[in-house]
């Protein structure tokens, strides 16, 4: 269910950052330009005070750079999608440009459409306790396949990733992959999977790989990690199921777990790949949960 939070300023002008990610120039920043002396727009390479709101360029990689900052600042954000992949962006409702325009100008004129969201957390839980950091995501953290074909994906120029690079990493990616035996922990002990697998992934947001639907029940404000799990299969299986996950139907599947948890513990076999909104964290075993209300955003 979504929540709006009304927002009142002061009589002094709104300040506004404007942050770029690497398909984002200030030549984006112009149709964000309102003519009003109440706005102040300053591009700016961080998240930092004193500042009323965040506009972040970019896709979900860009938005992943700036969690930290964020959540210790519940700075409201609009994310204009300008990424090779604007999933996040899609969760919010803005998946075009026009859609992020008009949610600007509705937030600069009546601050009443701001959410407030879950992130996930990923924190690794092997060997020295003082390196744990604790790594943030807004979209999916995953591990398997789809880790593999996020790390190849990431090694094509700019311009592949931004016009289908992880849809053009699968075929590579599966050619070389190896399933492995995971193991998914309850915070009660309960195993929810301990059986090979192919991957699975822990969703905040329904979608990942630019319209992947991996978690289509999944919600950003509902205390709640969406787990998905796929069983070992062959590989001509996975490519018979692989086009039902851009429409969501993929859980029908008897291959195909689904549940839905707020904190679980990783374990495999072999140290595995962990990714989140498409950047690679640290490899298993790790603990992932949800921490609840945790950004604003504008929608």
């Amino acid at each position: 269910m979504a929540h709006s939070l009304p927002l009142r300023y002061p009589s002094s002008a709104l300040r506004a950052l404007a942050i770029f990610g690497p398909n984002a120039s200030l030549r984006d920043l112009e149709t964000f330009r309102i003519a009003n002396e109440d706005v102040e727009i300053t591009p700016a390479a961080t998240i930092s005070a004193p500042a009323d709101v965040a506009l972040i360029f970019g896709g979900d990689g860009t938005v992943h750079r700036h969690l930290p900052a964020l959540a210790e600042t519940k700075m409201p954000t609009l994310v204009v999608p300008t990424g090779s992949g604007n999933d996040f962006a899609r969760a919010l409702g803005l998946a075009k440009m026009r859609l992020a325009v008009a949610a600007w100008q509705r937030f600069c004129t009546k601050p009443d459409n701001v959410r407030v969201i879950d992130l996930g957390a990923i924190e690794p839980i092997g060997g020295n306790s003082s390196d744990r950091q604790i790594t943030l995501f807004c979209c999916i953290a995953s591990v398997g396949l789809d880790s593999e074909v996020n790390r190849i994906a990431n090694s094509y120029p700019r311009w592949l990733r931004a016009h289908g690079g992880y849809l053009a990493a699968v075929p590579p990616a599966l050619a070389s992959f190896r399933p492995f035996h995971l193991t998914i922990r309850r915070d009660d002990g309960h195993d929810i999977h301990s059986e090979p697998a192919t991957l699975c992934a822990f969703a905040n947001a329904s979608s990942y790989g630019d319209g992947m639907r991996i978690a289509p029940r999944a919600q950003l404000e509902d205390g709640l990690l969406d787990v998905c799990f796929v069983r070992s299969v062959s590989k001509l299986r996975l490519l018979q199921m692989f086009p039902s996950v851009y429409r969501g139907t993929h859980l029908r599947f008897r291959e195909i777990s689904y549940s839905q948890t707020n904190r679980v513990e990783i374990t495999s076999d072999r140290p595995t790949d962990v990714y989140a909104d498409g950047e690679f964290v640290c490899r298993t075993p790790v603990r992932i949960s949800i921490m609840p209300k945790a950004m604003r955003v504008i929608c």
